[in-house]
């Protein structure tokens, strides 16, 4: 079994690598420390899971999922995260991942969750297990959309890199595309979220789950 672990803590990402290649069969094949190089690695390696850290800086785990799954549908991805936090249990499970699990969680856990995930199955630790029901609930209701509903998925890149500190030459040198094309972008960040500001397009991003100010 070839498993690539992305997370943006090396202890963490090296401690779980030598618990996993403990077990028999087991190879990982490759680390990130953000999303954008989980995704090349991904695609370098077709591995069998995906261990994958929800808050990463440049890429976060949630897109970084969401553009493997569309390179590679077959692809299956266990979200890992120290966040209880129903936004983003949701959106890691909509943009095709099979599991979430906190980092606190047993190794035992984790094991359970990566079987059922290599099924097929869907695995959620029983702490965030009741955010998703909540969320459905929210939503017959009648709850406000999202910023990953609101937004394309160039925009929440940008929108991300932004509230990161990230200048403009440096967000489209990141994303390979001219400055007035980023220009552009966040214009229409601004105009569909209607906020006008950089410093409430951060408090934006952290409060929709696009990226945090605790990165890990």
């Amino acid at each position: 079994m070839k498993i690539v672990i992305a997370d943006d803590h090396r202890m963490f990402r090296q401690g779980l690598r030598n618990l996993l290649e403990r077990r028999p069969g087991v190879r990982v094949v490759g680390e990130a420390d953000n999303g954008q190089e989980a995704v090349t690695l991904a695609r370098r390696h077709s591995p069998d899971l995906v261990i994958m850290d929800v808050s990463m800086p440049g890429l976060n785990g949630i897109e970084a999922t969401r553009m493997i799954r569309a390179r590679q549908p077959a692809a299956r991805i266990l979200g890992l995260s120290m966040h209880a936090d129903r936004r983003f249990v949701v959106e890691m499970l909509k943009h095709g991942a099979l599991g979430y699990v906190l980092k606190d969680a047993a190794f035992e856990e984790l094991s359970q969750a990566i079987r059922q995930v290599l099924k097929g199955q869907i695995y959620l630790s029983p702490s965030v297990a009741n955010l998703v029901v909540k969320d459905y609930i929210d939503a017959i209701r009648g709850g406000g959309e999202s910023a990953f509903a609101v937004l394309s998925p160039r925009e929440r890149e940008v929108l991300q890199l932004l509230a990161e500190g990230k200048g403009t030459k440096q967000i489209a040198a990141r994303l390979n595309v001219s400055v007035k094309t980023v220009e552009s972008h966040r214009k229409q960040i601004m105009d569909k979220l209607d906020i006008h500001s950089l410093a409430e397009l951060t408090k934006y991003a952290v409060r929709e789950g696009i990226t945090t100010l605790e990165i890990g």
